[in-house]
């Protein structure tokens, strides 16, 4: 590796440690862009494989600024949320408090949960870093997982239309390492799950001009 793609994956890594905190209050507008406005219905392709809200609560890995918090809420279920940027906490309680829901955040790594054993029925996370892959995260979230509960990750999506625009944006993506890292890739996910007591299934769901990948991993029995 040259000096030079050192310096160039040390800037992208700090311009993503920016994103995710001091500016985090442009998290939304930048994926608004980024996903020409379908950043909404890409996080909400994971409610579509989500057990139904009467089965238990559900954790949120990353919850970032708050929004698929209000969508969970809003069907009904029981939602906590954790994540490592107090910014991002700063931004999710505020859109909470401005609907009057109480916020069940916590500011922590997912490697290191503060939560009882088999709590939850469920967790998600939508387009997680690389996070998702390190061990001590995967084990504690089959740990906090009730026998049974799922795991859904949305690690991508793609734009399908020919537009210039949107050909701009999927090279935005490829220079800064958003297409084939293991965190966005649900083939690369699957093996490494499965080492972590996981059984992986994939899903393809659409939105406005894109195509959205959803995996679904769901913790196996133990006799």
């Amino acid at each position: 590796m040259t000096l030079l793609s050192v310096f160039y994956n040390q800037l992208i890594r700090f311009g993503f440690r920016l994103l995710y905190n001091e500016a985090a209050f442009s998290y939304d507008v930048v994926s608004w862009v980024v996903s020409l406005g379908a950043w909404r219905c890409w996080t909400r392709c994971a409610l579509d494989v989500l057990p139904s809200p009467e089965i238990g609560p559900i954790l949120e890995l990353a919850h970032g600024t708050g929004n698929l918090q209000l969508d969970l809420v809003e069907l009904g279920y029981d939602v906590f949320g954790i994540d490592l940027s107090r910014n991002m906490g700063r931004i999710a309680v505020k859109k909470l408090a401005q609907k009057e829901i109480a916020a069940h955040l916590v500011r922590a790594k997912a490697q290191a949960l503060p939560f009882p054993d088999g709590w939850f029925a469920a967790l998600v996370s939508t387009f997680p870093t690389d996070f998702i892959l390190d061990p001590a995260a995967l084990d504690e979230c089959r740990r906090v997982l009730q026998p049974g509960g799922v795991l859904v990750i949305v690690p991508n999506a793609s734009l399908t239309s020919s537009g210039v625009l949107s050909r701009a944006i999927e090279l935005l993506y490829r220079l800064t390492g958003q297409r084939g890292s293991p965190a966005s890739s649900e083939t690369q996910l699957a093996p490494v799950f499965s080492r972590h007591g996981f059984q992986v299934r994939n899903f393809e769901a659409s939105c406005p001009k894109s195509l959205v990948m959803v995996v679904a991993a769901t913790s196996r029995q133990t006799s």
